[in-house]
């Protein structure tokens, strides 16, 4: 069930948050061009009813693109991190190479057919997949946790909104993110 046009704004206003103008169409083009993802259905919805700003969100607008980028690349550079630096290690890789540099080498290609994350708010992620209803995940390095079952779940847990009419039901796996939690 996608996030409606009406439930997205009502979820704004709801928000301690200053809200902006909508992100344009010709705005999700050139972000999508520019950083490479596609905004997945529920995120798009959120930002065409509303841009929040300030704080801990990205600022699509506005924002520096080489902060956007570090956002955008911050979930595989600290997975990337922890294979370096404290010997992390999924079984699905195979074997753990014994040299460092081979390691991370795999891992790094492992990491390019996971779904990209696009920052929701601080270190809060949404996956840019073609889908409704995704988890939204809080992520710090391979410390992976489902802060949502969808975007509006994440937005009232995250803010202490008043519960809305949601579905409930088991976060959707989301391939290599899921395997984190």
């Amino acid at each position: 069930m996608s996030l409606s046009a009406a439930y997205a704004r009502d979820l704004l206003a709801a928000l301690p948050a200053r809200v902006a103008d909508p992100l344009t169409a010709a705005e999700f083009a050139g972000l999508e061009s520019r950083f490479g993802f596609v905004f997945n259905p529920d995120h798009r919805a959120l930002l065409t009813a509303g841009l929040p700003v300030g704080g801990r969100w990205p600022d699509w607008r506005d924002g520096d693109p080489d902060q956007l980028a570090e956002r955008l690349a911050a979930p595989v550079d600290g997975v990337l991190f922890d294979v370096q630096e404290n010997g992390f290690w999924l079984p699905g890789w195979g074997e753990r190479p014994s040299r460092t540099a081979f390691a991370l080498s795999v891992a790094r290609r492992a990491l390019e057919r996971a779904p990209q994350l696009v920052p929701v708010y601080g270190h809060r992620y949404a996956p840019a997949l073609p889908e409704t209803d995704l988890p939204v995940f809080s992520v710090m390095q391979t410390d992976v946790i489902v802060y949502g079952d969808t975007l509006p779940a994440y937005l009232q847990r995250e803010f202490d909104l008043p519960p809305g009419d949601l579905p409930g039901g088991a976060a959707k796996q989301v391939p290599f993110w899921s395997d984190l939690t």
